[in-house]
């Protein structure tokens, strides 16, 4: 095949692995973000999508000259909203075109950008290329998150020339798929991009991005189980039937049960008579107690495991915990794996939970299709345990910022401040965000219906000043907000969200 010469602003469709291609953009990549050595490759920003990845030269072929037969291939919802994107970017370039006539610009380029640069293959930094016009990754375009959104399989009648991946066999890692040596090539792409593989010690951590497009997830053929229908729960099972997978749920109130039902999710008695019906069985439940008390007691998990049964903890609970549970489930031939996620209720509705795993690597992969069903990301972070050290610093961290942004709302009231002004201000500094924005409007508007509730944000901080003690690791921080969220439960909080530990202070 004939090298194909790009520029900075081409249109292009691009391959990466075993994924479909996909429409994209030939961008710069950030500054310091080099080219995999020894790879010739374009950064290539993919539409409709929140990816970017380097691309190999030979995997990359012009959008206009192939534009039908790639729609012919893929008839998949998210694919024609990528080309509808396409097109609505080059209507608006065609416009700025003609708005700029007389400008010094010539007509007929696919951009308003001055004339680009062409990209030698063999350049180390292809940002010394970026045009000046061309905005910068990191100022308005999504995160990356992962090409596993681009598809759940080959795009067939398009011969491109192979490209071996060398990464997991359930999952794509951002950016790796062009690289010899994942752990030495890669580069970072901005705080937001993840470690892909990493020593220390003796845990071996990977990240393995795992969203894929809805309605392109293969699901798995084994059947799967879930205990426990609550906030986050009731979101996962609704996302694991909409993708095809064949569920079991139970839930200890019983009539939490009926809607998936309705939505056909298959009815188990008992936690005993779940994990024994089904090849992977899921849990999430309230605490350290709840869990142990699903597993160990009567009629519990335990029960019904037998050898090769799998069983996936995903409550956020101690890595002691973990650690028992571990042990009896593979005391009886299961195989475990511990998988809290971070989000909230919204977030589990969405399917953009992010999934902390440890423990069983094979269970994490056998886990693929679901993990993609309700997460945009998952980790893999080696034994058990880690997961929920992880996780608990996570909400330490998460659970402390709260309270502190709710003095910060308090403290300007009480120094005759708009706290209306406070919000706007902060949303326009470095601490903007989703989160603050969502949490300080539903503070001011009084409203503390349980995104996550207060009661378990409170639970983790405990939790994570324990391990801190053990660690012999001062937790100063987590321990002040900790008592905040106490004195919030006293005003009968628990129940509301994490947000109205605001009420701790004007009470």
């Amino acid at each position: 095949m004939a090298t194909v010469h790009l520029r900075i602003g081409d249109l292009v469709w691009g391959k990466l692995g075993r994924y479909p291609p996909w429409p994209g953009k030939v961008v710069s990549p950030p500054k310091d973000l080099k080219k995999p050595r020894g790879k010739k490759c374009h950064f290539v920003k993919f539409f409709g999508t929140e990816d970017h990845a380097w691309i190999k030269v030979e995997q990359l072929k012009p959008y206009h000259a192939h534009k039908e037969e790639m729609i012919k291939i893929n008839k998949g919802k998210r694919f024609q909203q990528a080309v509808d994107a396409v097109e609505d970017f080059l209507k608006k370039a065609k416009g700025k075109e003609q708005n700029s006539d007389g400008k010094g610009e010539s007509k007929g380029k696919k951009t308003p950008n001055k004339p680009l640069k062409i990209l030698e293959e063999d350049d180390e930094d292809l940002s010394a290329l970026k045009d000046p016009s061309e905005k910068d990754l990191t100022d308005s375009d999504p995160e990356p998150s992962t090409i596993e959104r681009l598809g759940a399989g080959p795009g067939s009648g398009f011969k491109w020339e192979s490209s071996p991946v060398k990464d997991d066999p359930h999952f794509h890692h951002f950016l790796l798929s062009q690289s010899e040596k994942p752990a030495s090539s890669m580069e970072p792409i901005s705080k937001r991009l993840k470690i892909i593989e990493e020593d220390s010690g003796s845990t071996s951590i990977q990240a393995a991005d795992s969203t894929a497009i809805n309605g392109s997830i293969t699901p798995t053929d084994k059947r799967i189980g879930f205990l426990g229908l609550g906030l986050m729960g009731s979101g996962i099972v609704s996302n694991l039937l909409k993708m095809g997978h064949v569920v079991t749920v139970w839930n200890r109130t019983a009539e939490k049960c009926d809607l998936f039902i309705q939505e056909g999710a298959r009815l188990g008695r008992t936690p005993a008579e779940v994990a024994s019906m089904c090849d992977i069985t899921f849990s999430c439940v309230s605490d350290p107690k709840a869990a142990r008390d699903l597993v160990l007691g009567p009629s519990g998990v335990l029960q019904g495991i037998r050898p090769g049964k799998c069983y996936v903890e995903m409550s956020t609970v101690d890595p002691e915990t973990i650690t028992e549970l571990s042990q009896v489930i593979t005391s009886r031939g299961g195989r475990f794996l511990e998988a809290p996620v971070a989000g909230s209720q919204q977030l589990s509705n969405d399917g953009m939970l992010v999934i902390l795993a440890a423990g069983d690597r094979t269970v994490y992969e056998d886990c693929s299709s679901c993990f993609q069903a309700m997460g945009k990301t998952s980790f893999f972070l080696g034994e058990a345990g880690n997961a929920a050290r992880m996780m608990l610093i996570l909400n330490m961290v998460q659970g402390s910022f709260m309270a502190t942004i709710a003095e910060g709302l308090t403290l300007a009231q009480a120094t005759g401040q708009s706290q209306q002004t406070f919000l706007d201000i902060l949303c326009q500094g470095q601490m903007a965000s989703t989160f603050v924005d969502q949490k300080c409007q539903n503070i001011l508007q009084g409203n503390f219906k349980p995104d996550y509730y207060l009661k378990h944000i409170q639970k983790d901080l405990r939790l994570a000043i324990s391990m801190g003690d053990m660690a012999n690791h001062p937790t100063p921080m987590a321990a002040a907000a900790n008592e905040v969220y106490k004195r919030a439960k006293a005003l009968d909080q628990s129940d509301n969200d994490i947000s109205a530990v605001y009420r701790a202070y004007i009470h």
